[in-house]
């Protein structure tokens, strides 16, 4: 038999589900409407100057992506400063490790 390990969250989800309650079909589709709005997206133009597109387009064909997807992912991180520049990162491993 195979044993699954949780995770704190599925830990959690497990240890309570005793408390769960079932919620209307109102409430239901109330928390679809808002996971629907917050999953919709918005058209966006934007000019950027050819050799900045190529190089995109060179880096989301190596990655195997649409550039579109890798511009979007890009500014997603961006916006949740989740964006890591790695040569500032190793910059300061090496001034650290002096």
């Amino acid at each position: 038999m195979t044993t699954i390990k949780l995770d704190k969250e599925e830990t959690d989800i497990e240890n309570n589900a005793d408390r769960f309650v079932k919620v209307s079909g109102k409430e239901q589709q109330k928390i679809k409407t808002i996971i629907s709005r917050a999953n919709e997206k918005n058209r966006v133009t934007l000019r950027l100057n050819n050799q900045t597109l190529e190089l995109i387009k060179r880096k989301a064909q190596e990655e195997g992506l649409p550039y579109q997807t890798l511009i979007s992912s890009i500014l997603h991180k961006y916006a949740n400063d989740k964006l890591i520049d790695e040569k500032y990162i190793l910059k300061s491993i090496h001034l650290l490790n002096k």
